[in-house]
């Protein structure tokens, strides 16, 4: 018994643990996130967010301008009342970039990078990064 009975406690405190760290995950990828220098938030379902302070036309400048370093070409481009989209396609991936002005000097944006019909999380995070870089050299 002695053997065995241990070999089934380690099995279930493997299973217990694993469960708890599975279910830890979304908790601690908030905290990674919030303790990062940029303030890029993802949601769960796998899109990133930023606002900058800049307005919305240097921030589109700055998406096409990482977009073009990244090698994804733009597919399309539309105005609304509530700001602009870029739509832009990469390997198996559609890329949507919202842009929408909250003041004259302040930009919220949006990235979903979607994957079949699966988000892509690292790839908008990347994007959200490069745009970043060319607002820091702009």
């Amino acid at each position: 018994m002695g053997a065995n009975w241990n070999s089934r406690i380690r099995s279930i405190a493997a299973a217990i643990g694993c469960t708890t760290l599975a279910a830890c995950a979304p908790v601690m990828m908030t905290a990674v996130s919030a303790g990062g220098s940029s303030a890029v938030s993802h949601t769960l379902d796998g899109v990133s967010y930023r606002t900058f302070t800049a307005p919305l036309p240097r921030v589109k400048d700055a998406s096409l301008s990482a977009l073009k370093r990244m090698g994804i070409e733009p597919a399309n481009a539309a105005t609304s009342d509530h700001g602009e989209t870029i739509v832009a396609k990469a390997t198996e991936r559609d890329i949507e970039i919202k842009l929408e002005p909250l003041t004259p000097k302040a930009t919220r944006m949006r990235v979903s990078a979607k994957h079949g019909l699966s988000r892509d999380t690292a790839t908008s995070a990347e994007i959200v990064a490069q745009i970043e870089k060319a607002l820091g050299k702009a």
